[in-house]
């Protein structure tokens, strides 16, 4: 793969698992190709589904109105996934449908090259601490080790909670803002 339309072509024909019979559309991504900062959540619900776009529903409207009170936008970050397609009934991904789909992952994050990634959510921190050293030393626990910085292949990385988990349980939106503002300050230090 050598750009985004092989990508598109590669993830729209895509039947390595499951997902790909059960699917409305491939969910790749949304936001600047060229942005420092990426957020990778675990994989489309039915709004994205629907619409072929990452976090557009209920938790994704959410996720917008976190970004845009640390003067964030769809212009300054690119949005994904860890899967391409909808799990059926919005069950997470199961281990070997994030394995087959991590070359996509991979791939956009050799096209984006972002400076600093955010986990959104346990299955997306999960997989990206599982790509590498795990700098934890146990296995990751979202509500342990959210809000931890550590810096793999010259990316830094933290995790927080998914959205979805705020809209459920408002105890975890301070932590989450702190986060977030912690998110802020990185990106300030780049420049």
């Amino acid at each position: 793969m050598d750009s985004w339309d092989t990508l598109y072509s590669a993830c729209n024909s895509c039947q390595r698992c499951p997902l790909g019979d059960t699917r409305t559309n491939v969910v790749i991504g949304r936001g600047n190709r060229e942005a420092d900062v990426m957020l990778i959540g675990e994989g489309p619900g039915f709004h994205e589904d629907k619409e072929g776009l990452p976090f557009v529903g209920p938790a994704g409207q959410l996720l917008d109105k976190m970004l845009t009170a640390v003067d964030l936008s769809e212009k300054d970050v690119y949005i994904a996934n860890i899967v391409k397609c909808r799990p059926p009934g919005n069950r997470d991904p199961k281990p070997d449908e994030q394995a087959k789909c991590m070359d996509y992952l991979r791939y956009q994050l050799k096209l984006i090259r972002p400076k600093i990634i955010v986990a959104l959510g346990r299955i997306a921190a999960g997989a990206i601490v599982a790509g590498g050293e795990n700098p934890f030393g146990e296995e990751f626990r979202i509500t342990k080790h959210r809000g931890i910085w550590f810096e793999r292949k010259g990316i830094q990385i933290m995790a927080t909670y998914h959205p979805s988990a705020l809209l459920r349980d408002e105890t975890k939106k301070r932590p989450a803002w702190e986060d977030f503002k912690s998110l802020r300050a990185r990106i300030d230090n780049l420049e």
